[in-house]
């Protein structure tokens, strides 16, 4: 998708305003706004990461063009190993970075550890935030309060080997049930091919079959909540999805250990016929063996007809209140989830947008984009808005309880049973 010249402009326009825009507030607690030098990035690493490096590039460069003595030295980490390395930040302001690319389900437990600026004002002041859509910003928002701009938008759909479905006359799984069918079928008839790749240590691909099944991760509002994650409901999504873990569909001495990167690679390199992927998997799988021989269909759920409940996931940008460089970091912040940043993210990884009319120019343009909107706008599923959710997902809380299942240690009541303990401890103990 390319901007149109006038949103373009728009975009161009804005991002010259926000270069000159006065500071609007100081609660950074390093002291210092210094007008020059070394801005430091931290951004997450990707299933193919070299066409993420060219737009941050070119973001980079136009950054440091209209910044006189500035220079961005940016860093591409682990996503899986982001919670040690930003919690050594919180805890060493001086070899931390100015700014950082975090998922919006760290943005609470981020924020509890006084890791995140309050750039509350700043966003509003931000010409473009008009046009983001309220789940992104909901996604950066604590107590009211606003502490980063939402990068992209993502959520997860059946991607489908239309060959292999060719040519084994099979259709289109329209319900949970019949999903698990044509996994097995396809493993029958090619076992060299998992039939549906799923992973244990997949927690954004598994949760859509709890909550089709009207499971929860947990209840409760206001910071204040407890598991459900062992209820009948969310038991028997569990169960749903840890059957897949067998040999006549994906084995679990070879799938038990894998996360979704994992499972999109398996797809990507023609060794699955179906996998859940989100849209920003597109570039991985468009890069891969499978190129010209797939398609996108949202996630069935447990009644034909309807979509599985996918997580509202996404990442976003934000700056650590340890920066010496508040308002460059602001600055920066702001070109980097800038629309002009983010259509060019789409261009090259599938990314959605998180502005509404950048997101519906895509939509409008790109058909691979239609089976993530359908999925967004037929629900999606957050986690819990407590602190607590960091701790309960750098600890891995669920995939050991998926693995536990998968390996046999445990049954599913047992699992879950274990597992809501440890959430519910965790959230006792966030205050």
């Amino acid at each position: 998708m390319k901007l149109p010249i006038r949103l373009a402009a728009l975009a161009a326009a804005a991002l010259v305003v926000t270069a000159c825009a006065p500071q609007t507030s100081d609660n950074s607690s390093s002291g210092t706004d210094d007008k020059t030098g070394t801005l430091r990035v931290w951004l997450f690493q990707e299933v193919g990461n070299k066409p993420k490096e060219r737009v941050v590039d070119a973001a980079v460069a136009a950054f440091e063009k209209a910044h006189d003595g500035v220079r961005v030295d940016v860093e591409y980490i682990p996503v899986e190993t982001r919670a040690q390395r930003v919690k050594a930040a919180f805890n060493d302001p001086a070899s931390a970075p100015d700014v950082i690319e975090y998922g919006n389900t760290d943005t609470a437990g981020y924020v509890h550890d006084g890791g995140l600026l309050d750039v509350t004002r700043d966003f509003a002041d931000w010409s473009e935030a008009e046009a983001t859509d309220p789940t992104a910003r909901q996604s950066v928002t604590v107590d009211g309060k606003v502490y980063g701009a939402p990068f992209y938008v993502g959520v997860r759909a059946l991607y489908y080997r239309t060959d292999v479905f060719e040519e084994l006359g099979l259709k289109v799984p329209g319900t949970m049930a019949e999903l698990a069918a044509t996994a097995r079928r396809i493993r029958a008839a090619k076992p060299d091919l998992y039939g549906l790749v799923v992973g244990g240590a997949y927690t954004y691909g598994a949760m859509p079959f709890v909550w089709a099944n009207g499971g929860e991760l947990a209840t409760g509002k206001g910071g204040s909540y407890a598991s459900g994650i062992d209820s009948a409901a969310a038991r028997k999504g569990i169960t749903a999805y840890t059957s897949l873990f067998s040999d006549d569909n994906c084995p679990a001495a070879k799938c038990a250990g894998m996360g979704g990167n994992d499972t999109v690679t398996a797809f990507a390199a023609g060794k699955a016929g179906m996998a859940i992927g989100g849209d920003f998997s597109h570039a991985a799988v468009e890069a891969g063996k499978v190129k010209g021989a797939y398609a996108v269909v949202p996630l069935p759920g447990v009644t034909a007809g309807s979509i599985a409940p996918a997580f509202a996931g996404g990442n976003n940008i934000g700056v650590l209140k340890s920066t010496s460089h508040r308002t460059l970091a602001v600055r920066l912040m702001e070109a980097l989830a800038s629309k002009k940043t983010q259509a060019s993210l789409f261009d090259a990884m599938g990314f959605l947008p998180t502005f509404t009319d950048v997101r519906d120019q895509a939509a409008a343009e790109e058909p691979f984009v239609k089976p993530f909107v359908r999925t967004l706008a037929a629900g999606t599923r957050f986690v819990p808005a407590s602190p607590a959710w960091s701790r309960i997902d750098s600890s891995l809380v669920l995939p050991t309880m998926f693995q536990e299942v998968v390996s046999g240690k445990k049954d599913v009541a047992a699992a879950s049973a274990e597992a809501a303990r440890k959430m519910d401890a965790a959230f006792g103990s966030a205050g």
